[in-house]
């Protein structure tokens, strides 16, 4: 019985010492509680309050359509509107790594958004290759969960015949 209480004890220490270290406050700021540990590559998908938390290396009114803040997502999810897919990573600044975004209706808002697709060819074209660190190839919801957020999982976008596969909640 006492190797059991020492066990658990010795988890707890464990649990906290972790919980204890980790990023700075501003790295955490950019991020909601479920993305802890979590980089973000890239500016679509970013948590945000307010459209003017979103992309801030790129100069207001760059982007090719009106910056959006989705409340319909927990924690917020930056992104901005869209005609085609080249108006996503269109403004150097806007995307920061080599995850293919595509423009896609999102649910029944009637609007096309940018989103970090996990389309199965675009997810091998990343620059990891579509390849986990086993050399296998990345599920799509390990693909988001990786590049979007820990709450992120592929799913169609929503929104009737438009829709896409991309990273959301």
């Amino acid at each position: 019985m006492k190797h059991c209480s020492y066990a658990a004890l010795a988890g707890c220490v464990v649990v906290a010492l972790a919980g204890a270290c980790g990023s700075s406050d501003a790295d955490e700021s950019s991020r909601s509680s479920s993305d802890a540990g979590i980089v973000h590559s890239e500016n679509t998908g970013q948590s945000c309050k307010v459209a003017t938390d979103c992309y801030p290396e790129v100069e207001a009114g760059a982007l090719a359509g009106e910056v959006q803040c989705l409340d319909r997502v927990t924690g917020g999810y930056c992104t901005h509107l869209c005609k085609t897919d080249a108006d996503c990573c269109a403004v150097p600044g806007e995307c920061k790594g080599a995850h293919r975004q595509v423009c896609s209706p999102f649910e029944s808002t009637g609007q096309m958004m940018c989103f970090l697709s996990c389309e199965d060819e675009d997810i091998r074209d990343a620059t990891d290759g579509g390849i986990d660190s086993d050399g296998g190839p990345i599920d799509s919801t390990v693909y988001c969960t990786t590049y979007a957020s820990a709450a992120f999982k592929c799913r169609s976008s929503g929104g009737g015949t438009k829709n896409r596969k991309v990273c959301v909640p």
